[in-house]
């Protein structure tokens, strides 16, 4: 259940320009423990900056542990690796074993999550993978993403669900030794705030639809406005049809989606533009560079960062986490960011746009989300 608490201090940071100086500050000042958890790793200039910072961290006692996903790290190198635990920085990796070529429901439940935990004082919750954001192969850089700093109330929330992750996961690698962090009673934040949030996860037990459920409540109760920023914007039946409901009822809903196609399933989406469009929803193709973004904004008194985009992985396989905010002010400053996104990089799909559309391009959107549909009657969830 999503359970909100006021007093937060919350920062939005945008992309890795503002993240990863913020993350790396934050690192260098640990006293007691650093726990990250991410879905990809890459030892390119970012990323050995941030191991260079848990390196640092462990010389001065900290215990430094990651957590990174065994698909979404795959193409880390196990040198690196080594280096890192030399310097005795504790590497774990989430589902090691991966399924190309099947369809292993186990081996799709990827951690998709993008948590750091500092002394248990300091989170950051958000879309950005450690990774630099110049490293778009096949795309335009820079990657423009979010993620937020967060201080207050809430962090023994995101804590609890970090510690006790690494815990079972330790546990489960027979590294019982390593399971425990040292977080001393006597080390509290009194970092004062007004903003009020919750730590909303998705998992596959006791979570499964909490993310999603809490976009459908607020776009349920919309006033005036839905504006959603999303990479990978595939979303099931539910979802469309509170968009619509929304839209019919006279809130304006804006979508900005990734307009540089990464894969060949991200045409799906173009599945449902022409029912969209009809019922009067603006959207918007962002293709200035490659867009990451995965977060919402609700009648500028509501909005969402996090790791979970709409589509089948997020909300039906991954571990995900976002953050829910309720502050005028930051919902504001969140909202004016993705508006000068949408004015500064995007392309308006109209009705007459998509209507002049090739047939071919339509023709493969259906087979795209075709084969999203088989893939989902495959793993149990055939709502889409």
């Amino acid at each position: 259940m999503m359970r909100f608490r006021g007093g937060n201090h919350i920062q939005l940071l945008r992309s890795g320009a503002e993240y990863f100086p913020a993350l790396e500050y934050a690192i260098l000042h640990a006293q007691f423990d650093i726990y990250i958890q991410t879905y990809i790793y890459e030892a390119d200039a970012i990323g050995v900056r941030i191991g260079n910072a848990l390196i640092s961290a462990v010389k001065r006692g900290v215990n430094a542990r990651v957590l990174i996903d065994g698909f979404g790290s795959k193409t880390l190198s196990a040198s690196y690796i080594d280096t890192l635990r030399a310097a005795g920085v504790d590497v774990m990796f989430y589902r090691p074993k991966i399924s190309p070529w099947t369809f292993k429901k186990n081996r799709l439940r990827r951690l998709h999550q993008k948590v750091t935990i500092i002394d248990s004082q300091i989170a950051f919750v958000g879309g950005i993978n450690i990774i630099d954001d110049a490293n778009t192969p096949n795309q335009v850089p820079p990657r423009i993403d979010y993620a937020v700093r967060i201080e207050g109330p809430l962090l023994p929330v995101i804590a609890s669900s970090v510690h006790k992750l690494w815990q079972r996961l330790a546990w489960m690698h027979f590294r019982v030794k390593h399971a425990y962090a040292h977080r001393p009673s006597s080390h509290r934040s009194h970092v004062a705030g007004n903003i009020s949030a919750a730590y909303v996860i998705r998992d596959n037990i006791l979570h499964r639809r909490d993310i999603e459920t809490a976009y459908l409540t607020a776009i349920q109760h919309a006033k005036s406005e839905v504006i959603i920023a999303n990479a990978y914007f595939v979303p099931g039946i539910r979802f469309r049809r509170a968009l619509i409901s929304a839209a019919k009822r006279g809130v304006k809903v804006k979508l900005l989606l990734q307009g540089r196609k990464e894969y060949f399933l991200m045409f799906a989406v173009h599945a449902f533009y022409g029912l969209f469009l009809k019922s009067g929803i603006e959207i918007y193709e962002y293709r200035k560079s490659f867009m990451h973004s995965k977060v919402a904004v609700i009648d500028s008194e509501w909005s969402t960062v996090g790791s979970s985009n709409i589509d089948p992985f997020s909300l039906f396989l991954a571990r995900e986490a976002n953050i829910i905010i309720r502050d005028q002010a930051f919902s504001t400053l969140l909202r004016a960011d993705i508006i000068k996104s949408i004015e500064e990089g995007a392309m308006s799909i109209t009705s007459q746009h998509w209507q002049n559309a090739s047939i071919g391009i339509r023709f493969i959107s259906w087979v795209a989300y075709g084969i999203v549909r088989f893939f989902l009657g495959i793993i149990g969830n055939p709502k889409a």
